[in-house]
């Protein structure tokens, strides 16, 4: 974990990407950093000590042409917290507590959390996915009981919340991955723009079919890396049969490891590396370019259950 700018400029000369291979999709051994690189480091230390897995310096045969980044660009050192306020006040009235139902006490509180900067797609009093998504989101940030219904201490957390949700990081343009509270903050001129619910790795060893290799399994441990990297490259259109399952308009920051949409995103760490969020807002990101080739992408933390 990062927790100081010392330490994040550190991992900023350090960047090597060593060819992180636990992702949910291909598996590819990414080209080192052009910057010195270290004896050992931390990333190395986490990556699976057995895998039966195709190696190569570029993507692997089975992987359809994405969008590569050509350039690179100078990664944040500014991850400290806090990050700048965005004073809101409270709720001029109590948020109602809804449960999971649909109606005007609904809208009311889909747009409090879309003034708190939890994105859901529309203030239209429907208790959507996308609804249920940032209600979880807001439970994980206040460290409340994360069912992503509006109970009696969600409602009076909403109405209460006097500020903007904010990341640890205070200054810069990128995405930051908490996988502590597992939750995506991306990061604009050091504020946050939005938050979204994701899931991260598990950490658990597995060992499971390739689903584009026939009679072949693929063994490893599920780990999200810690570390500064940056979008490297991107799928935009669909669904793609990732080796170790199906994703969803990929941006890929190590190797194999991406954003990317998926239909579970629950309450706690349950990818194979990958960083999950919903399909629609997949197609948000995409939609708003609010994640572009070579955007910087922080992930810190450990997730303690």
């Amino acid at each position: 974990m990062i927790g100081t700018p010392r330490r994040l400029a550190g991992a900023a000369a350090a960047l090597v990407l060593v060819g992180f291979l636990a992702s949910c999709s291909e598996q590819v051994a990414a080209p080192p950093s052009p910057e010195t690189q270290p004896a050992t480091t931390q990333v190395e230390s986490t990556t699976p000590a057995t895998r039966r897995l195709r190696q190569t310096t570029t993507a692997v045969a089975t992987t359809p042409p994405t969008e590569k980044a050509t350039t690179t660009t100078q990664k944040p050192t500014n991850t400290t917290w806090p990050s700048p306020v965005v004073a809101l006040g409270a709720a001029r009235s109590p948020i109602a507590a809804v449960g999971q139902s649909s109606g005007s006490s609904t809208a009311v509180l889909q747009q409090r959390l879309l003034d708190l900067g939890f994105w859901l797609q529309a203030a239209n009093g429907s208790y959507d996915l996308t609804t249920a998504q940032a209600v979880m989101a807001f439970q994980k940030y206040k460290g409340l009981a994360t069912s992503g219904s509006i109970d009696s201490a969600t409602a009076a957390a909403l109405t209460a919340q006097a500020e903007r949700v904010r990341g640890r990081a205070d200054a810069g343009t990128l995405v930051e991955i908490d996988k502590s509270r597992q939750l995506l903050f991306v990061i604009r001129g050091g504020k946050v723009v939005w938050a979204f619910n994701t899931s991260t790795a598990n950490g658990d060893e597995y060992t499971e079919p390739d689903q584009n290799s026939p009679g072949e399994k693929i063994t490893g441990v599920a780990i999200t890396p810690d570390g500064l990297w940056q979008v490297e490259r991107q799928r935009k259109k669909g669904w793609w049969k990732g080796d170790l399952g199906q994703i969803y308009r990929p941006k890929y920051f190590i190797g194999g490891v991406a954003v990317h949409g998926s239909n579970s995103i629950p309450d706690y760490p349950a990818s194979h590396g990958c960083v999950r969020v919903s399909v629609p807002a997949m197609d948000f990101i995409w939609a708003t370019d609010l994640v572009p080739l070579t955007t910087p992408v922080w992930v810190h933390g450990e997730w303690r259950g």
